[in-house]
């Protein structure tokens, strides 16, 4: 049995666990928006960071990468650690991935993603939706055990733009972080 991995975060700069091969792709009907918490990595309990989740979005897609994991001894080593590193995502969907944007068929189908759902009785970080501005300060204030929430943002741009992908929410928001950093405003948190 072989497992497959969808990364639209930090898994998609730092996968944190040995896999067999790593393909960019994307998925259908999601798309990347900065609406989790994050208490745990980038973030505190007194002041969460914002991290990246999907929401249902028709005729958008959502790119990143899939890692295969082949080895059983390597596949309980990749969940015991997803399962830690993504435990603030209540949600674990199987969707397919495709590599090609014209592809009727996917390149693999049951491709696992940590989703954090937007219902605040499972999902007690979930943020929403907020002005991008507010969402900019709050991701410049936001500090955790993982690094300066803003490190985040800029990385995963950056891996983004690695990988192709020109993604306007990451984008907007990371231009907007840099606007308000070079213009040395006032950050109320």
């Amino acid at each position: 049995m072989v497992m497959w991995v969808f990364g639209y975060g930090s898994l998609i700069w730092k996968a944190g666990f040995n896999y067999d091969d790593r393909l960019v792709g994307f998925i259908r009907g999601y798309r990347r928006v900065f609406y989790q918490g994050s208490t745990d990595h980038r973030g505190t309990p007194e002041y969460p960071g914002r991290t990246v989740t999907l929401e249902p979005a028709d005729d958008e897609v959502c790119w990143g990468v899939a890692y295969k994991v082949s080895n059983k001894e390597d596949e309980e080593t990749a969940i015991t650690y997803l399962e830690v590193r993504e435990k603030q995502y209540d949600k674990k969907a199987y969707l397919d991935f495709f590599t090609d944007i014209k592809a009727a068929s996917p390149a693999v189908s049951g491709i696992m993603v940590y989703i954090a759902s937007s219902d605040k009785k499972l999902n007690k970080n979930y943020l929403g939706s907020a002005p991008i501005k507010e969402i900019a300060k709050q991701i410049i204030n936001a500090e955790g055990p993982s690094g300066p929430n803003r490190d985040y943002l800029f990385h995963l741009e950056m891996a983004l733009l690695q990988i192709g992908c020109k993604d306007k929410h990451v984008m907007d928001l990371a231009n907007e972080v840099r606007r308000i950093l070079s213009h040395g405003e006032l950050i109320d948190s």
